[in-house]
Order: structure tokens, then sequence, then C-alpha cells
């Protein structure tokens, strides 16, 4: 009866230690999930909005958004120790069509507080050297003369030009390139990092991030419409300049979860 009443004690012992290593375990790791909204100073953008001329740029253009979507990458979490865990990964947030708007990679994150979380806003040029058949069959890439990889963003719509007549837009990013053709040259880096700030990770946190598309119109170069529309993508200067003004689009939402 003593070695019964021994082995149940053993038993009972390795149970609790083998629940609480997995309740451990549980608690160490989570999902993050990064979901995307829009606004034009403040004010809600989604699908529902688009192709009403309704919006008004810095430079008092009136405007309508028909197609936006950008890629967004190597996502990173940095430690208190200034530690980085990179991911290396990619998502299309495509606002028509209501995809990609929340994206949760399949790595979970050590629970705690992180001094900053970050991605790339765009492809930097070793992941836009590559091929991906999705981004192929969406029509994402960019053509060979211009230097091949994929758009940074696909931004579209009508304006009113001085003449009050709706006019389109192609509010394009890509690697900014110089010589189009057998050759090009690329005189700078476009894409960017965007900085969110501290961030606490638990069980399945939603960060929120924020995106004011009224920005990539506004600061440091207030766009005019009526010189920069269309033709942008062969035009270094122009990508340059979206480049800059992108850098106060994205922030973390103060009612981020």
């Amino acid at each position: 009866m003593r070695s019964i009443y021994l082995f149940l004690i053993l038993a009972l012992y390795s149970f609790t230690s083998c629940s609480d290593d997995n309740g451990d375990m549980q608690s160490e790791s989570a999902s993050t999930t990064l979901k995307f909204t829009h606004n034009w100073n403040g004010e809600l953008v989604t699908s529902s909005d688009f192709n009403t001329v309704q919006y008004t740029n810095q430079n008092g253009e009136m405007l309508s958004i028909e197609r936006l979507r950008y890629l967004i990458s190597d996502i990173t979490f940095t430690n208190a120790d200034s530690e980085d865990i990179i991911l290396d990964v990619y998502n299309v947030v495509d606002v028509t069509n209501d995809n990609g708007l929340s994206y949760t990679p399949t790595t979970e994150i050590p629970v705690g507080t992180y001094s900053n979380v970050s991605f790339t806003f765009g492809f930097d040029n070793e992941d836009n050297s590559e091929n991906y058949l999705d981004l192929n069959s969406a029509s994402f890439n960019v053509p060979d003369m211009l230097g091949g990889g994929y758009h940074y963003m696909q931004f579209d719509g009508k304006y009113l030009d001085s003449n009050s007549n709706e006019q389109g837009f192609n509010y394009h990013t890509i690697r900014a390139v110089d010589n189009p053709g057998m050759n090009p040259t690329f005189p700078q880096d476009t894409f960017f990092t965007v900085n969110l700030g501290q961030v606490v990770i638990d069980n399945n946190t939603v960060i929120e991030v924020e995106a004011n598309l009224a920005e990539w119109f506004k600061s440091p170069n207030l766009w005019d419409l009526n010189i920069y529309n269309t033709v942008l993508m062969p035009n270094s200067s122009a990508q340059i300049m979206m480049y800059e003004n992108g850098q106060t689009v994205f922030s973390l939402s103060e009612t981020a979860e």
C-alpha cells in the first residue's frame, strides 16, 4: 500500500510539473497582428470612400482615391538590449479589395516590452531582387527597363485640375531609377523604415498602424498634381520626393490594443 501511495504522489507531482512547464511555454511567446487603418487628416478612409472626389491635398487640389495598395516587409522587434527579432516576411496592404489590412506573421514573439517595432515600406534592395510569384500574378512587378523588382505602392485616383476638369493621377512608388533601358542606374534608395515606437507584446497583441494618406502630398515637398500626376515611375526626382514625403505617413495608433 505504501508503494502505491508513493507512486500516486510521484505521478501527481509529475503531472503538476508538466502542467506548469506547459503553462510557462505558452506564456513565453505570442502571436502578433499588424492592423492597418487609413485616414485623411483624421477622417477615416476605407474602400467604401473610393471613387468620389472628396479629399483636398495641401496644395488645394481636390481628389479621389480609386486604388490603393502598398507593400510592407521585414517586421522587426527591438528589445531593451537593442537586440532585433527580424521577421523576413512581406504583406501587401490592398485597401481597394480589403485584403491584407490585418497581418499575423506565423512566427510568435517572446512576450514583454519592446523599445521599438518597425517595418520596411516596400522592399530593401536584396528582397527586391528576388522573384515572388504572388506579386507577379498581382501585377505588382516593375518593368526590367526600370530596374525590375516590385512596386512599393500603387496609389491611383482622379483630381480636379486648374480648370476644374477631372484628370487621373498615378502616385506609384518604386526604387528610384535613372537611365531607363538596358543599363538603368539607381541614384538613391527609396524604401524606408517605419519606426512605431514602444510596444508591449502579450497574448494576441494587435498593433494598429495608422496611415495618414494626406501626408503623401504634404511635407517636406508640397505636391502639385498639375505637375506630378502620371509617368512618375521613370522620374527619379519624383521618386525621391515621394520617399521624403512618406516618412510621416505611418504612426502607431494611440488606441492600439
